[in-house]
């Protein structure tokens, strides 16, 4: 018998090393349980980090997708308006033409001839020019 086998032998009869061996293989044991608690701990917090990845790239998408759809709307609603002013625009040059016709008039005829006053559009767009049943009187 060789001298290892010899120790070996002899620590495991003798009981201070017995108590020895099995403390040292609780701990081991207790170990590889907490390395398996422990990689399942980041594990989980991985998949958790991937899901929540993916549920702000869906909300990120959707913010996006409501910006594109808000900036289309909103060129739509621009070029409304400068066709708006464009008309407003040429309104108000024809409205400026008649009055001028119905100065005409008035200076001829003698008679007295309401003539609005013709509000900037540009200044106040909300204002609509009031017009008066007395354009039509005349005709």
């Amino acid at each position: 018998m060789s001298a290892r086998q010899a120790e070996s032998s002899g620590s495991d009869s003798d009981p201070r090393y017995a108590n020895v061996d099995e403390r040292k293989r609780k701990r081991m044991i207790s170990n590889r349980d907490s390395a398996r608690r422990s990689r399942m701990r980041k594990q989980k917090q991985m998949e958790d980090l991937v899901n929540e990845v993916s549920k702000l790239q869906n909300e990120n998408n959707k913010l996006m997708q409501g910006i594109y759809v808000a900036q289309q709307r909103y060129m739509e609603m621009e070029s409304a308006n400068n066709v708006l002013r464009a008309q407003a625009v040429e309104l108000t040059e024809r409205l400026r033409s008649l009055n001028s016709v119905l100065q005409i008039v008035e200076d001829v005829s003698g008679l007295s001839v309401e003539i609005p006053e013709i509000p900037d559009p540009l200044f106040k767009p909300w204002a609509a020019p009031v017009f008066s049943t007395a354009y039509y009187d005349i005709c």
